[in-house]
Protein backbone atom coordinates (compact mmCIF):
# COMPACT_ATOMS: atom_id res chain seq x y z
CA UNK A 1 0.00 0.00 0.00
CA UNK A 2 3.00 2.33 0.42
CA UNK A 3 3.14 5.16 2.96
CA UNK A 4 -0.35 6.56 3.42
CA UNK A 5 -0.72 9.99 5.01
CA UNK A 6 -3.88 12.05 5.56
CA UNK A 7 -2.71 14.31 2.72
CA UNK A 8 -2.47 11.36 0.32
CA UNK A 9 -6.15 10.38 0.77
CA UNK A 10 -8.19 12.07 -1.97
CA UNK A 11 -11.18 13.94 -0.46
CA UNK A 12 -13.44 12.80 -3.35
CA UNK A 13 -13.08 9.44 -5.07
CA UNK A 14 -15.24 8.69 -8.12
CA UNK A 15 -15.41 4.97 -8.92
CA UNK A 16 -16.64 4.93 -12.48
CA UNK A 17 -17.88 1.80 -14.25
CA UNK A 18 -20.18 -1.22 -14.16
CA UNK A 19 -17.76 -4.02 -13.26
CA UNK A 20 -18.82 -5.00 -9.75
CA UNK A 21 -15.54 -6.68 -8.80
CA UNK A 22 -13.42 -3.62 -9.70
CA UNK A 23 -15.87 -1.22 -8.00
CA UNK A 24 -16.02 -3.31 -4.80
CA UNK A 25 -12.24 -3.60 -4.77
CA UNK A 26 -11.83 0.19 -5.18
CA UNK A 27 -14.06 0.79 -2.12
CA UNK A 28 -12.24 -1.86 -0.02
CA UNK A 29 -8.87 -0.33 -0.93
CA UNK A 30 -10.07 3.20 -0.10
CA UNK A 31 -11.35 2.04 3.31
CA UNK A 32 -8.12 0.10 4.00
CA UNK A 33 -6.03 3.19 3.19
CA UNK A 34 -8.18 5.37 5.46
CA UNK A 35 -7.87 2.78 8.28
CA UNK A 36 -4.09 2.79 7.94
CA UNK A 37 -4.19 6.54 8.72
CA UNK A 38 -6.86 6.26 11.44
CA UNK A 39 -7.79 2.77 12.72
CA UNK A 40 -11.01 4.22 14.24
CA UNK A 41 -12.22 5.75 10.96
CA UNK A 42 -16.03 5.93 10.77
CA UNK A 43 -17.20 4.21 7.55
CA UNK A 44 -20.81 4.70 6.40
CA UNK A 45 -22.58 3.51 3.26
CA UNK A 46 -25.62 5.06 1.56
CA UNK A 47 -27.71 4.47 -1.54
CA UNK A 48 -27.71 7.67 -3.62
CA UNK A 49 -31.28 7.13 -4.88
CA UNK A 50 -32.85 7.22 -1.39
CA UNK A 51 -30.66 9.88 0.23
CA UNK A 52 -32.12 13.34 0.98
CA UNK A 53 -30.32 16.69 1.01
CA UNK A 54 -30.95 16.96 4.78
CA UNK A 55 -29.25 13.63 5.41
CA UNK A 56 -26.27 14.51 3.21
CA UNK A 57 -25.80 17.84 5.04
CA UNK A 58 -25.80 16.03 8.38
CA UNK A 59 -23.42 13.36 7.19
CA UNK A 60 -20.93 15.89 5.75
CA UNK A 61 -21.06 18.35 8.66
CA UNK A 62 -18.03 18.41 10.98
CA UNK A 63 -18.27 15.75 13.69
CA UNK A 64 -18.40 16.82 17.35
CA UNK A 65 -15.97 14.06 18.18
CA UNK A 66 -13.53 14.68 15.32
CA UNK A 67 -11.89 11.71 13.64
CA UNK A 68 -11.86 10.63 10.02
CA UNK A 69 -14.93 9.55 8.08
CA UNK A 70 -15.38 7.63 4.84
CA UNK A 71 -18.79 8.08 3.23
CA UNK A 72 -19.55 5.57 0.49
CA UNK A 73 -22.34 6.62 -1.85
CA UNK A 74 -23.53 3.69 -3.99
CA UNK A 75 -25.44 3.97 -7.29
CA UNK A 76 -24.45 7.62 -7.74
CA UNK A 77 -26.24 7.64 -11.12
CA UNK A 78 -29.58 7.43 -9.21
CA UNK A 79 -29.02 10.62 -7.17
CA UNK A 80 -31.82 13.20 -7.51
CA UNK A 81 -31.10 16.70 -8.84
CA UNK A 82 -31.18 18.51 -5.49
CA UNK A 83 -28.77 15.96 -4.02
CA UNK A 84 -26.42 16.32 -7.02
CA UNK A 85 -26.44 20.13 -6.59
CA UNK A 86 -25.63 19.82 -2.87
CA UNK A 87 -22.82 17.30 -3.44
CA UNK A 88 -21.24 19.25 -6.29
CA UNK A 89 -21.31 22.36 -4.06
CA UNK A 90 -19.57 20.39 -1.30
CA UNK A 91 -17.03 18.93 -3.76
CA UNK A 92 -15.71 22.40 -4.56
CA UNK A 93 -14.60 22.80 -0.93
CA UNK A 94 -14.49 19.37 0.73
CA UNK A 95 -13.72 18.64 4.38
CA UNK A 96 -10.14 17.26 4.64
CA UNK A 97 -11.24 14.80 7.39
CA UNK A 98 -13.95 13.27 5.22
CA UNK A 99 -13.44 11.05 2.21
CA UNK A 100 -16.46 10.85 -0.08
CA UNK A 101 -16.44 7.77 -2.32
CA UNK A 102 -19.06 7.87 -5.08
CA UNK A 103 -19.80 4.75 -7.15
CA UNK A 104 -21.30 5.53 -10.57
CA UNK A 105 -22.06 3.07 -13.38
CA UNK A 106 -20.59 5.47 -15.92
CA UNK A 107 -23.47 5.42 -18.43
CA UNK A 108 -25.67 8.26 -19.69
CA UNK A 109 -27.88 8.21 -16.57
CA UNK A 110 -26.67 10.77 -14.04
CA UNK A 111 -23.77 11.75 -16.33
CA UNK A 112 -23.86 15.38 -15.16
CA UNK A 113 -23.10 14.23 -11.59
CA UNK A 114 -20.04 12.20 -12.67
CA UNK A 115 -18.84 15.02 -14.95
CA UNK A 116 -19.33 17.59 -12.17
CA UNK A 117 -17.34 15.54 -9.65
CA UNK A 118 -14.56 15.10 -12.18
CA UNK A 119 -14.53 18.85 -12.92
CA UNK A 120 -14.36 19.55 -9.16
CA UNK A 121 -11.13 17.54 -9.04
CA UNK A 122 -12.34 14.13 -7.89
CA UNK A 123 -9.83 11.28 -8.23
CA UNK A 124 -11.31 8.87 -10.78
CA UNK A 125 -10.88 5.11 -10.37
CA UNK A 126 -11.94 3.30 -13.58
CA UNK A 127 -14.13 0.23 -12.96
CA UNK A 128 -15.65 -0.38 -16.40
CA UNK A 129 -16.34 -3.91 -17.60
CA UNK A 130 -13.41 -5.31 -19.55
CA UNK A 131 -14.40 -5.27 -23.20
CA UNK A 132 -12.16 -7.63 -25.08
CA UNK A 133 -9.97 -10.68 -24.79
CA UNK A 134 -6.76 -8.60 -24.63
CA UNK A 135 -8.04 -6.63 -21.63
CA UNK A 136 -8.90 -9.87 -19.80
CA UNK A 137 -5.44 -11.28 -20.54
CA UNK A 138 -3.94 -8.08 -19.10
CA UNK A 139 -6.24 -8.34 -16.05
CA UNK A 140 -5.10 -11.94 -15.32
CA UNK A 141 -1.43 -11.03 -15.68
CA UNK A 142 -1.81 -7.93 -13.44
CA UNK A 143 -3.80 -9.91 -10.89
CA UNK A 144 -1.09 -12.57 -10.58
CA UNK A 145 1.59 -9.86 -10.42
CA UNK A 146 -0.40 -8.13 -7.64
CA UNK A 147 -0.38 -11.42 -5.71
CA UNK A 148 3.39 -11.70 -6.11
CA UNK A 149 3.50 -14.19 -9.00
CA UNK A 150 4.51 -14.12 -12.65
CA UNK A 151 2.33 -15.17 -15.58
CA UNK A 152 3.18 -15.02 -19.30
CA UNK A 153 0.53 -14.25 -21.89
CA UNK A 154 -0.04 -17.86 -23.01
CA UNK A 155 -0.70 -18.94 -19.40
CA UNK A 156 -3.27 -16.12 -19.00
CA UNK A 157 -4.95 -17.25 -22.26
CA UNK A 158 -5.09 -20.85 -20.99
CA UNK A 159 -6.62 -19.71 -17.69
CA UNK A 160 -9.35 -17.72 -19.47
CA UNK A 161 -10.11 -20.74 -21.69
CA UNK A 162 -10.45 -22.90 -18.56
CA UNK A 163 -12.33 -20.57 -16.24
CA UNK A 164 -14.32 -18.31 -18.58
CA UNK A 165 -14.60 -14.52 -18.69
CA UNK A 166 -16.29 -13.76 -15.34
CA UNK A 167 -13.87 -11.44 -13.50
CA UNK A 168 -14.72 -12.74 -10.01
CA UNK A 169 -13.99 -16.32 -11.08
CA UNK A 170 -10.77 -15.24 -12.81
CA UNK A 171 -9.59 -13.33 -9.73
CA UNK A 172 -10.39 -16.33 -7.49
CA UNK A 173 -8.53 -18.66 -9.90
CA UNK A 174 -5.46 -16.37 -9.91
CA UNK A 175 -5.44 -16.29 -6.12
CA UNK A 176 -5.77 -20.09 -5.93
CA UNK A 177 -2.99 -20.68 -8.46
CA UNK A 178 -0.55 -18.36 -6.68
CA UNK A 179 -1.40 -19.96 -3.30
CA UNK A 180 -0.88 -23.51 -4.62
CA UNK A 181 2.29 -22.93 -6.68
CA UNK A 182 5.57 -21.07 -6.29
CA UNK A 183 4.01 -18.13 -8.17
CA UNK A 184 5.72 -18.86 -11.50
CA UNK A 185 2.69 -19.83 -13.56
CA UNK A 186 3.11 -21.24 -17.08
CA UNK A 187 0.48 -22.53 -19.52
CA UNK A 188 1.41 -26.09 -18.50
CA UNK A 189 0.72 -25.28 -14.81
CA UNK A 190 -2.74 -23.95 -15.70
CA UNK A 191 -3.53 -26.91 -17.97
CA UNK A 192 -2.50 -29.38 -15.28
CA UNK A 193 -4.45 -27.55 -12.60
CA UNK A 194 -7.62 -27.04 -14.63
CA UNK A 195 -7.56 -30.22 -16.70
CA UNK A 196 -11.04 -31.20 -15.46
CA UNK A 197 -12.42 -27.69 -15.97
CA UNK A 198 -11.04 -27.29 -19.50
CA UNK A 199 -12.65 -30.53 -20.59
CA UNK A 200 -16.14 -29.63 -19.48
CA UNK A 201 -16.98 -26.25 -21.01
CA UNK A 202 -19.60 -25.99 -23.73
CA UNK A 203 -16.91 -24.57 -26.02
CA UNK A 204 -14.96 -27.85 -25.83
CA UNK A 205 -18.06 -29.69 -27.08
CA UNK A 206 -18.62 -27.07 -29.80
CA UNK A 207 -14.96 -27.06 -30.95
CA UNK A 208 -14.88 -30.86 -31.36
CA UNK A 209 -18.25 -30.84 -33.17
CA UNK A 210 -17.18 -28.13 -35.62
CA UNK A 211 -14.14 -30.13 -36.77
CA UNK A 212 -16.23 -33.32 -37.10
CA UNK A 213 -14.75 -35.10 -34.07
CA UNK A 214 -17.99 -36.79 -32.97
CA UNK A 215 -16.42 -39.20 -30.41
CA UNK A 216 -14.50 -36.31 -28.80
CA UNK A 217 -17.58 -34.09 -28.76
CA UNK A 218 -19.80 -36.79 -27.21
CA UNK A 219 -17.20 -37.67 -24.58
CA UNK A 220 -16.84 -33.99 -23.61
CA UNK A 221 -20.64 -33.55 -23.61
CA UNK A 222 -21.31 -36.57 -21.40
CA UNK A 223 -18.55 -35.58 -18.99
CA UNK A 224 -19.86 -31.99 -18.85
CA UNK A 225 -23.39 -33.17 -18.02
CA UNK A 226 -22.02 -35.72 -15.53
CA UNK A 227 -20.22 -33.03 -13.51
CA UNK A 228 -23.25 -30.76 -13.59
CA UNK A 229 -22.59 -28.23 -16.36
CA UNK A 230 -25.93 -26.62 -17.31
CA UNK A 231 -27.19 -27.73 -20.77
CA UNK A 232 -28.16 -24.14 -21.74
CA UNK A 233 -24.58 -22.73 -22.07
CA UNK A 234 -23.58 -25.90 -23.96
CA UNK A 235 -26.39 -25.31 -26.49
CA UNK A 236 -25.38 -21.62 -26.67
CA UNK A 237 -21.72 -22.54 -27.28
CA UNK A 238 -22.71 -24.90 -30.09
CA UNK A 239 -24.86 -22.22 -31.75
CA UNK A 240 -22.07 -19.65 -31.27
CA UNK A 241 -19.54 -22.06 -32.81
CA UNK A 242 -21.62 -22.55 -35.97
CA UNK A 243 -22.47 -18.83 -36.21
CA UNK A 244 -18.81 -17.77 -35.78
CA UNK A 245 -17.54 -20.16 -38.47
CA UNK A 246 -20.32 -18.95 -40.83
CA UNK A 247 -19.53 -15.26 -40.20
CA UNK A 248 -15.79 -15.73 -40.64
CA UNK A 249 -16.28 -17.86 -43.78
CA UNK A 250 -18.54 -15.23 -45.37
CA UNK A 251 -15.98 -12.48 -44.62
CA UNK A 252 -13.65 -14.02 -47.21
CA UNK A 253 -9.90 -14.46 -46.99
CA UNK A 254 -7.75 -12.26 -44.84
CA UNK A 255 -5.52 -12.40 -41.80
CA UNK A 256 -7.30 -12.66 -38.42
CA UNK A 257 -5.91 -9.24 -37.49
CA UNK A 258 -7.31 -7.62 -40.67
CA UNK A 259 -10.74 -9.17 -40.09
CA UNK A 260 -10.85 -8.46 -36.33
CA UNK A 261 -12.17 -4.89 -36.56
CA UNK A 262 -14.65 -5.47 -39.40
CA UNK A 263 -16.15 -8.53 -37.66
CA UNK A 264 -15.90 -7.09 -34.15
CA UNK A 265 -14.24 -10.28 -32.88
CA UNK A 266 -10.85 -10.94 -31.29
CA UNK A 267 -8.20 -12.23 -33.70
CA UNK A 268 -7.75 -15.51 -31.78
CA UNK A 269 -11.46 -16.34 -32.24
CA UNK A 270 -11.25 -15.61 -36.00
CA UNK A 271 -8.12 -17.75 -36.31
CA UNK A 272 -9.88 -20.64 -34.56
CA UNK A 273 -12.98 -20.24 -36.77
CA UNK A 274 -10.82 -20.22 -39.93
CA UNK A 275 -9.22 -23.46 -38.76
CA UNK A 276 -12.61 -25.02 -37.95
CA UNK A 277 -14.13 -23.75 -41.20
CA UNK A 278 -12.02 -26.02 -43.40
CA UNK A 279 -14.21 -28.74 -44.89
CA UNK A 280 -17.44 -26.75 -44.52
CA UNK A 281 -19.61 -25.53 -47.43
CA UNK A 282 -22.18 -22.70 -47.23
CA UNK A 283 -25.00 -25.31 -47.58
CA UNK A 284 -23.51 -27.38 -44.74
CA UNK A 285 -23.36 -24.31 -42.47
CA UNK A 286 -27.02 -23.44 -43.19
CA UNK A 287 -27.97 -27.01 -42.22
CA UNK A 288 -25.80 -26.81 -39.07
CA UNK A 289 -27.45 -23.51 -38.07
CA UNK A 290 -30.86 -25.15 -38.37
CA UNK A 291 -29.71 -28.06 -36.17
CA UNK A 292 -28.20 -25.69 -33.55
CA UNK A 293 -31.39 -23.58 -33.51
CA UNK A 294 -33.56 -26.69 -33.00
CA UNK A 295 -31.27 -27.81 -30.18
CA UNK A 296 -31.46 -24.37 -28.54
CA UNK A 297 -35.25 -24.37 -28.73
CA UNK A 298 -35.44 -27.88 -27.22
CA UNK A 299 -32.96 -27.17 -24.41
CA UNK A 300 -34.41 -23.77 -23.49
CA UNK A 301 -38.01 -24.91 -24.03
CA UNK A 302 -37.61 -27.53 -21.31
CA UNK A 303 -37.45 -30.65 -23.48
CA UNK A 304 -37.90 -33.85 -21.45
CA UNK A 305 -34.44 -35.09 -22.36
CA UNK A 306 -32.09 -32.15 -22.83
CA UNK A 307 -29.05 -34.46 -22.94
CA UNK A 308 -30.59 -36.29 -25.90
CA UNK A 309 -31.31 -32.95 -27.68
CA UNK A 310 -27.64 -31.99 -27.27
CA UNK A 311 -26.36 -35.38 -28.48
CA UNK A 312 -28.63 -35.24 -31.51
CA UNK A 313 -27.32 -31.73 -32.30
CA UNK A 314 -23.71 -32.98 -32.18
CA UNK A 315 -24.56 -35.73 -34.71
CA UNK A 316 -26.61 -33.36 -36.92
CA UNK A 317 -23.94 -30.62 -37.05
CA UNK A 318 -21.18 -33.16 -37.79
CA UNK A 319 -23.38 -34.74 -40.51
CA UNK A 320 -24.00 -31.30 -42.04
CA UNK A 321 -20.23 -30.83 -42.27
CA UNK A 322 -19.81 -34.17 -44.08
CA UNK A 323 -22.96 -33.87 -46.18
CA UNK A 324 -22.28 -30.27 -47.16
CA UNK A 325 -18.68 -31.11 -48.02
CA UNK A 326 -19.45 -33.56 -50.77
Amino acid sequence: MGDVTPASLPPILLVLGDEELLATRAVSEAVARARSVDPDVDVREYQAGTLTVGEIAEMLSPSLFGGRRVLVLRAGQDARKDLVTALLGYARNPDPDVQLVVLHLGGAKGKAFADGLRAAGATVVPAAKLKGHRERVAFVRDEIRRLGGRCPEDAAETLIAAVGTDLRELAAACSQLVADTDGRIGADTVSRYYRGRVEVTGFTVADATMVGDVPGALEALRWALHVGVDPVPIADALADGVRTVARVASAGRGSPYQLASSLGMPAWKIERAQRQGRGWTPEGLVEAMRAAAECNAAVKGGADDRAYALERAVFSVAAARQGGGR
